[in-house]
């Protein structure tokens, strides 16, 4: 009786999942993941709102109570989007029967390429009911730079302004820093913006010089 319970209340979640997404979408709001069951890819959004992860879980007992909290469980975390991540971080979040949350645990993977798919843990997840639901929210998306931002392109000479080939300058080479992200550091040139989505927000960090 008890599984069935859980059953009928995961399909009404999941019901209820898509009617919520399609209603923000109508209004114009923000999009926020919503819980699906637990046999149910769960999909996390970037900082425009785009499909980046889908996530899938392996470990199949998940009967925790407040006495005996499940303390780690195993996923499949894939890459949906386009883009190439030098760093992905995120957070499983777990629902009982009632859409109440009893469990959260964090992940992280260094590199993740679009279509790739990882197996990861969520340690230090305490895990107190049997859920019937569970949702991914990524916290950290870092993309490449060659696919967030480039620096920016010489506007052609027009005619009147072209000097002969004698008196042109030599262009200056690419002048490179190292960017230290959660303890892991990136090389990345001067003049361009990488984009770092933190919880529901898009930080974007312009590099140039200092004067």
């Amino acid at each position: 009786m008890r599984v069935k319970t859980i059953i009928v209340c995961a399909v009404l979640i999941a019901c209820s999942a898509i009617q919520t997404r399609a209603q923000q979408e109508a209004a114009g709001g923000p999009i926020v993941e919503q819980p699906v069951s637990l046999t149910a890819r769960a999909v996390a959004l970037d900082g425009q709102g785009r499909d980046a992860l889908s996530g899938r879980l392996l470990t199949t007992s998940l009967q925790g109570s407040p006495d005996s909290p499940v303390p780690n469980i195993r996923l499949t975390v894939e890459n949906i989007s386009p883009f190439f991540y030098e760093y992905v971080a995120g957070r499983v979040t777990f629902y009982d029967a009632q859409n109440v949350r009893c469990g959260e645990g964090l992940f992280k993977f260094d590199v993740l390429a679009p279509r790739e798919t990882a197996e990861t843990d969520t340690p230090g997840l305490r895990l107190r009911c049997a859920p019937a639901a569970w949702r991914i929210v990524a916290t950290n998306l870092l993309t490449r730079t060659s696919d967030t931002a480039k620096p920016g392109e010489p506007t052609p000479a027009s005619s009147e302004t072209m000097q002969p080939a004698a008196t042109v300058g030599v262009e200056q080479p690419l002048q490179f820093v190292n960017l230290n992200i959660d303890g892991t550091v990136y090389r990345v040139p001067l003049g361009s913006t990488v984009s770092v989505p933190v919880g529901r927000r898009k930080i974007s960090i312009n590099v140039s010089a200092a004067p």
